[in-house]
This record gives structure tokens, C-alpha cells and sequence, in this order.
């Protein structure tokens, strides 16, 4: 499978292919962006056994083999910049700040939770990051994203707002409606579609016409961009093109960023309507291992790398054990302002 790149206009497209391409890297740079995705895989993990042990009720979504889309993304941006995102979101939200603990301590219904236990799974929010939330209604929070950036631009204050959502979000109309209020206000917002390739059980062959999701960019005469996210450096740099673009110009992209999640679309689902085949072909190109051996390729001390993944180890259980001893959240009425 083929990935072009593309940057167009009404009246110019520029392509090439650069599938599997590495990126030049340091360690420096690489391993703090191995250690998010490694600890946002086991902080996922961590979360479908408390889901079996009933621990976690409601939904779960995990993001687990898209590590690299979050991180990298997330990693071009600033501290005040805006993250909006889908209810596939933990990853998001530890990518962009939002400590562990709060994010466990939410998904266990708890109080220490970052919406104090009223959100869960689906709607993860801090204003203190910027991650203005994880939406339940598929497309929904496309024209939110377009808000905030709208408010960006309004108040000169160079904020960029990134868009996550899936390939099955691009044909509802909210994502049409978002789409098309960024090409027309020319407003910050790099909107970033998480190709999985299942729309929860359906293929994009069975869903799309056009399977390029980046290619509804040229009928608004936007920026467009894809390629594969297997590179989680790829992924940072690539993104930082879309990120100046929105904050020196207030011009809005649409990226495509194809990937492949190891899971059911949530915990619910067992994923039948997969060869096991498929799945195997993916995990072999899993981003999280691809990049800790790029690490020891590239000169990073075997002996740096136990002593960080033992660090996300510790952190996690402490996670787990944080939200299982804290209180329940409190009945949501305690929250309703009062005239």
C-alpha cells in the first residue's frame, strides 16, 4: 500500500511517496516520545484488565498500535495550543499533559478523575493542558475544533487547535461542517484524520467511495497531507508543517494519517470481522516496537531503556492503585449551579 504526500490548493498539488522512510532523529529527541507512547500502551493495557474485572464500567476504547499518530502529533505543538478529540482519547490527553492518574482515576468513575469521575471513558476534559475533551458523538466535535481556533484567530493570540478523528467521521456532517467553516474563515486548525481502516466493524472499501479522506481538501482549496504512521518522528515533523502553516498563515489542512488499531473498536468487540492474519501483518509493523529498536539503532544505552520502561511500569501500577483507592465521584447534582 502507497502513501503520497500532498500539499494543495485550488491550483497546485504536490506528491510523493515515502512509505516506510525513516526520519532523521537524535535520542534526545526519540526517547521522550518513545516513553509517552510506551507508557499510553500501558496505561491502555492496564485499563482492559480493570474493564474485565468490572473495575471500569460504561465503554472503553483503546488506542493501542495508533500510539504513534497521538504522540507525534501532539509533540509539535506548544503548551497553550488546543487538542480536541474523539471518545478513542486516553492517549490524546496523556499526550498532551494530563497525568495518569487523573486519567485512570476518570476511567474508574472517581472522584481524583480529570472530570471528576462524571465523564469516564468517552469524555476525558483539563483545562490546565488545553485538551478541550473527548466527544462521544462521532464528528461532532469537528466544528468545536473550528471554535476554538475561530477564537484564536479572533484574539491574535497564535494558538493553533489540532482535530482528531477517525475515517468514519468524515462522512458525517459535522465533519463536512467544520471542514468547511476552517477553509472559509482560513482559521488554525489542523484537522487530522486517524485512518484505522474500520469504521467500528466496516472497511473503508465498504464505507468510502474515494478511500483518500485527505482528498476532500481540494474542493475547499485547503492544504492536504498523507502518509503512514508507523514513524512517530514522521509523524512530528509532518504535523509541524501543518502546525506553522495554521500559525504563521491561519491557514487550516487536512491531514490523513493511516494506521491500525490492534483491538476491537472497543473492549466490547472481538474484532471476527479480521483475519488473524491482518492483524499480525500490522503488529509486525507496530509503531511502539519500531521505535525502541530505532532507539538502540541510533545509540541509546540498553541500560537507559530498562531504566525508563521500568519508570512507566511504576507509574502505571501507581495509577491503578491511585484510582481504585480513591472515592467515588459524587452524584452529578452536587455540580449544577444553583440560581
Amino acid at each position: 500500500m502507497k502513501y503520497g504526500r500532498a500539499v494543495a490548493t485550488a491550483s497546485k498539488r504536490v506528491e510523493h511517496d515515502d512509505h516506510h522512510e525513516y526520519v532523521d532523529t537524535t535520542p534526545e529527541e526519540l526517547a521522550p516520545l518513545y516513553r509517552q507512547m510506551l507508557a499510553i500502551r500501558r496505561m491502555e493495557e492496564a485499563s482492559a484488565k480493570a474493564y474485565s474485572q468490572g473495575k471500569i464500567g460504561g465503554f472503553l476504547h483503546l488506542i493501542i498500535g495508533q500510539e504513534a499518530v497521538c504522540v507525534g502529533a501532539t509533540a509539535a505543538l506548544k503548551p497553550e495550543d488546543y487538542v480536541v478529540a474523539t471518545y478513542r482519547e486516553h492517549g490524546h490527553a496523556y499526550a498532551k499533559g494530563v497525568g495518569a492518574r487523573p486519567i485512570m482515576a476518570e476511567l474508574y468513575g472517581k472522584k481524583t478523575g480529570c472530570v471528576k469521575g462524571l465523564g469516564g471513558s468517552m469524555h476525558i476534559f483539563d483545562k490546565a493542558t488545553n485538551f478541550l475533551g473527548g466527544y462521544g458523538i462521532v464528528g461532532g466535535h469537528v466544528p468545536i475544533a473550528a471554535g476554538a481556533a475561530f477564537a484564536s484567530k479572533y484574539r491574535g493570540d497564535k494558538r493553533v487547535a489540532l482535530c482528531f478523528f477517525g475515517e468514519g467521521a468524515s462522512t458525517i456532517g459535522g465533519f463536512a461542517e467544520g471542514l468547511a467553516l476552517a477553509a472559509l474563515w482560513k482559521i488554525p486548525v489542523v484537522l487530522i484524520c486517524e485512518n484505522n481502516q474500520y469504521s467500528m466493524g466496516t472497511p473503508v472499501y465498504r464505507s468510502l467511495a474515494v478511500e483518500d479522506v485527505s482528498l476532500r481538501a481540494i474542493g475547499h482549496g485547503m492544504a492536504r497531507d498523507r502518509f503512514d504512521g508507523d514513524d512517530v518522528v514522521k509523524v512530528k515533523r509532518r504535523i509541524a508543517e501543518a502546525v506553522d502553516r495554521a500559525r504563521t498563515t491561519n491557514e487550516p489542512t487536512l491531514v490523513e494519517v493511516v494506521t491500525y488499531r490492534f483491538r476491537g473498536h472497543s473492549m466490547s468487540d472481538p474484532g471476527l470481522y479480521r483475519t488473524k492474519e491482518e492483524v499480525e501483518e500490522w503488529k509486525q509493523r507496530d509503531p511502539l516496537g519500531r521505535c525502541r529498536q530505532r532507539l538502540l539503532d541510533i545509540g541509546f544505552p540498553q541500560a537507559d531503556l530498562d531504566a525508563m520502561e521500568a519508570d512507566v511500569k511504576a507509574e502505571i501500577e501507581d495509577a491503578v492503585k491511585f484510582a481504585e483507592d480513591s472515592p467515588p465521584a459524587d452524584d452529578y447534582k452536587s455540580y449544577v449551579i444553583k440560581e
